[in-house]
């Protein structure tokens, strides 16, 4: 899933499966308006708002929190000049904590 954002993708599901902006809204709890901005990229996305996308449009959730991860550590980076090493070394700390909590 490669979009300009991730408003453009929730637009697009929710028109293939023909449902109106207000029936989402409510599903998301949030006013039509809102929503409106969010598929256009005008506010962000919640990530709570993902598994309700999902599960609705029958996506997976994963993609759906990778690409919302990924698109703002993207956005966080982008001006850095050492994102490479910023991200390698966030790599190395996500391991450690992942162990020191016995996560897998």
């Amino acid at each position: 899933m490669q979009t300009e954002n991730l408003g453009d993708y929730i637009r697009q599901l929710r028109e293939q499966a023909e449902m109106p902006l207000r029936k989402l809204a409510a599903l998301l709890d949030i006013d039509q308006s809102t929503l409106s901005k969010l598929e256009r990229g005008e506010r962000p996305v919640s990530r709570q708002m993902l598994p309700i996308i999902a599960k609705t449009f029958k996506v997976d959730e994963k993609e759906l929190v990778i690409t919302f991860m990924s698109k703002q550590v993207a956005y966080q980076l982008a001006d850095e000049k050492y994102a490479k090493d910023i991200l390698i070394a966030a790599e190395e700390e996500i391991k450690y904590l992942t162990k020191k909590n016995g996560k897998k």
